[in-house]
């Protein structure tokens, strides 16, 4: 059987992406997206991404281990935050999401030549970064952006499965 991170870079990406949203949405309360981050879509996610470049695969290897980092990042930051060790203001944070946005409609280019629904997860999260960006710039709501995020995070999530279901049972499910 042939590495493939994919799976597990995704379904990490998804997990983590959908806590957060919910939480953008005010759904939910978002302190619980902080073990996320630094685990499941930290550190697993950074892992897939170097297991990812190991099979020589450089699109997945930037994508999982840059997107695993933006997760350390952010638990961090709320870590530090929640402890009063640095405060980020609201136009920092959204040029940070901005600048994610930025890296992320590169992602979005060559992600378009692999899979439709892989493209559409990077277009999703495109403008979820953008959407969470200049919500934080202008101290507007984050709802826009974290009902985007919930899209993008299943969308993942189905290419996460296909992926799974098609190396398992030789199914073709549409990616």
């Amino acid at each position: 059987m042939k590495l493939n991170p994919a799976p597990l870079g995704l379904a990490a990406f998804a997990l983590t992406t959908f806590v957060l949203s919910l939480a953008n949405l005010e759904i939910i309360d978002g302190s619980i997206a902080i073990p996320l981050a630094f685990f499941y879509g930290g550190m697993a996610q950074f892992a897939a991404g170097m297991w990812a470049f190991k099979a020589e695969n450089n699109f997945a290897g930037a994508a999982f281990s840059s997107y695993g980092a933006f997760w350390l990042a952010f638990g961090i930051m709320e870590v530090f935050a929640a402890n009063g060790l640095f405060t980020f203001g609201s136009k920092e944070i959204g040029a940070m999401l901005i600048a994610w946005g930025i890296f992320t409609f590169y992602m979005w280019i060559p992600s378009m030549k692999i899979g439709k629904v892989l493209s559409f997860v990077f277009l999703t999260l495109w403008l979820t970064f953008f959407a969470l960006g200049f919500a934080s710039w202008f101290d507007a709501s984050h709802k826009i952006g974290g009902g985007i995020g919930l899209i993008c995070a299943l969308l993942a999530w189905y290419v996460s499965a296909a992926e799974l279901i098609n190396e398992t049972y030789g199914k073709k499910l549409p990616l």
